[in-house]
């Protein structure tokens, strides 16, 4: 299966696309996560290679790095439609970063594929439910693809708070119940278990993609 997974600046869907391919290796599966952003060229998977790498992933990153603001996207992104790869796709922010995946538009029409959108509803640019709704809709008609499934990210970073989890999750089951696109996560930083344990769908995520002002002296990963 290959999942792209898209969303608006700020709303964490690069911590979410690490964390869900990391959960799809721990399932025993060989998993493959690419950076597709070329918008916006920090806090990407790209910065993470090598820490991912050490985990398992395979890592496809776009030509040039962080030495280049717009990179190239390289041709081993087409191994990703091969039969029986679990591809996990890191799609730039926006409407202009999904115009990307029309690039690939045959190669999803043979392969099996879901595209998520996650929601931070702490952001401004999809507060509301409209606001939630007009964007996935302009993220369709770039991308040339159906969002299938829907990721509630709501977080204010170190700050999230369970309450700011709850009423993501009820803003995003509106925008379920009115597009027809299903909830299929609801996200929480792994400190936050205790309280958000009852929450239906419920994903933990660990942190990957601190501030270089919040990294620890070893560059390890640390929860929020």
């Amino acid at each position: 299966m290959l999942t792209a997974i898209t969303g608006h600046y700020g709303c964490g869907k690069t911590e979410f696309a690490i964390n869900y391919a990391l959960s799809k290796r721990a399932e025993g599966l060989p998993v493959t996560i690419a950076d597709l952003d070329i918008v916006n060229p920090y806090f990407c998977t790209r910065e993470r290679k090598q820490t991912l790498e050490e985990l398992g992933l395979r890592v496809i990153v776009s030509l040039g790095g962080m030495q280049i603001d717009i990179p190239a996207l390289p041709a081993e992104i087409l191994t990703m439609f091969e039969d029986n790869v679990c591809g996990i796709m890191d799609v730039g922010g926006d409407s202009v970063g999904a115009r990307v995946l029309a690039r690939y538009e045959k190669d999803f029409a043979r392969t099996p594929h879901e595209l998520l959108c996650v929601l931070n509803f702490n952001r401004p640019e999809v507060g509301t439910v409209e606001r939630a709704i007009d964007y996935i809709g302009a993220i369709e008609q770039s991308s040339h693809l159906i969002v299938t499934g829907l990721v509630n990210n709501t977080h204010l970073l170190g700050d999230t708070s369970i309450e700011d989890i709850m009423r993501g999750a009820d803003l995003s089951k509106k925008v379920a119940s009115i597009t027809g696109i299903p909830l299929r996560y609801n996200t929480a930083p792994r400190r936050l278990l205790k309280q958000a344990q009852n929450i239906g769908d419920l994903f933990l995520m660990d942190i990957f993609m601190n501030k270089p002002w919040e990294e620890e002296f070893n560059g390890s990963k640390s929860d929020i």
